[in-house]
């Protein structure tokens, strides 16, 4: 039977979350999903919950409108796809299977890796994670986790880098160690972090000290969306979710669409993106096309991608404001100029779709809507609008939110 997990823990498929919306249940793949098993999974969606999918910033898969009725069903339905899924200590890797530019294959080295980890049976937070980066086309960079292993190019080949607490510009170098090595040094991190209590992460292993090797200088990688070469002369395509969000059926017809032309897996990035592949690359544009009528992006420059929602009211319990919907008419009606993220739009404080701070923060509040200038949504806004004149406001007559925005 299913168990509701509360917040501040990470909801499972056996294990759901309740939302304002009804019950969510995440799902971290350990790899490619079959095309056909993607398609089960948007057909689960549509019977047993909402139908409403989503991917998010971590690239895992979110399902959402779940009863206690229908969530027992939905496990059973996920289990009898196949899909392989992170069951314990998600393990995250390069989402762009056969890489050519990737340094090291990580896929064996993760699968290995969550095999010992389900084996030691470790006392552990549930949000710890590890992140293991070869180093690829598409790079793991904004995705923080306790521990962080990435490929360095040395004299005597691949190396891994070791870093615990943070995302890639954040995280400490805590060593250097070969790739072989891999499993015994993330298993003995892990026995250290719990070894701090069940709560612990691994920022508790840190004292504040010099760190004990140099950090990488972070080279920019690809975006995800858009076309990306695999090794044997085919290709994959990346598209995304607009606000990270989407109908079963339209993930369902993306993926029918995709077979149709050859295609074989689908795989979540991080960033709210989804990979399909492989294909020849004069099968893309067709895939593409399609993809953008369904509305998905397809086009990095896309407005949408330079704004970040939650899904605010109703369907969290906690949203204030209907966030993505006043996203969307965010991208729609006021120019983002520049590249990168422009707007963060949350339904309330937490600030759970971008916890780091924004060139402009609109926050739902008992208030109205809160506006933070270059700060987290959890900061006291510097002055609050009326949800009818938002847009207008920073289309119009709100030349610093503009500028703000603009940065």
């Amino acid at each position: 039977m299913s168990k509701a997990f509360g917040r501040g823990a990470c909801p499972g498929v056996s294990a759901p979350m309740q939302t304002g919306d009804g019950l969510l249940a995440r799902l971290v793949p350990a790899g490619p999903i079959p095309l056909d098993a993607l398609i089960g999974l948007c057909e689960a969606a549509r019977v047993h919950g909402s139908g409403i999918m989503e991917i998010s910033a971590r690239g895992s898969i979110q399902v959402r409108g779940l009863s206690w009725v229908s969530a027992p069903l939905f496990a059973d339905a996920v289990a009898a796809l196949g899909i392989e899924l992170c069951e314990t200590v998600p393990v995250l890797v390069d989402p762009l299977p056969g890489d050519p530019a990737a340094l090291l294959d990580t896929q064996p080295i993760a699968a290995s890796l969550r095999r010992a980890i389900a084996e030691a049976v470790l006392a552990l937070a549930p949000k710890v994670s590890i992140v293991i980066d070869g180093s690829g086309r598409i790079d793991l960079d904004a995705v923080a986790a306790d521990i962080r292993l990435r490929a360095i190019a040395t004299s005597e080949g691949p190396r891994f880098q070791v870093a615990l607490a943070g995302d890639a510009a954040t995280a400490m170098p805590v060593g250097v160690i070969a790739p072989q090595d891999a499993e015994d040094a993330v298993l003995a991190l892990l026995g250290a972090i719990a070894e701090c209590g069940p709560e612990a992460r691994a920022a508790d292993l840190l004292a504040p000290r010099e760190a004990a090797a140099p950090p990488v200088l972070l080279q920019p990688r690809a975006e995800a969306i858009g076309l990306h070469p695999l090794k044997g002369g085919a290709c994959a395509l990346g598209v995304a979710l607009a606000f990270g969000h989407t109908h079963a059926d339209a993930l369902k017809e993306l993926a029918e669409i995709a077979i149709a032309h050859d295609a074989r897996w689908a795989r979540p990035a991080p960033g709210r993106s989804l990979l399909l592949g492989p294909f020849g690359e004069t099968q893309a544009a067709p895939i593409a096309a399609h993809a953008q009528r369904l509305g998905f992006i397809v086009d990095a420059q896309d407005p949408r991608r330079r704004v970040v929602a939650c899904p605010g009211a109703p369907a969290c319990a906690s949203g204030l404001i209907a966030a993505r919907a006043l996203a969307a008419e965010i991208a729609r009606d006021v120019p983002l100029a520049g590249e990168g993220l422009a707007v963060h739009v949350s339904g309330c404080a937490k600030g759970c779709a971008h916890p780091a701070a924004a060139p402009l923060t609109i926050v739902g509040t008992e208030q109205g809507c809160g506006i933070i200038a270059g700060d987290t949504a959890r900061a006291t806004p510097s002055a609050y609008l009326d949800l009818s004149g938002l847009v207008a406001a920073l289309g119009g007559s709100g030349r610093k939110m503009r500028e703000a925005v603009n940065a």
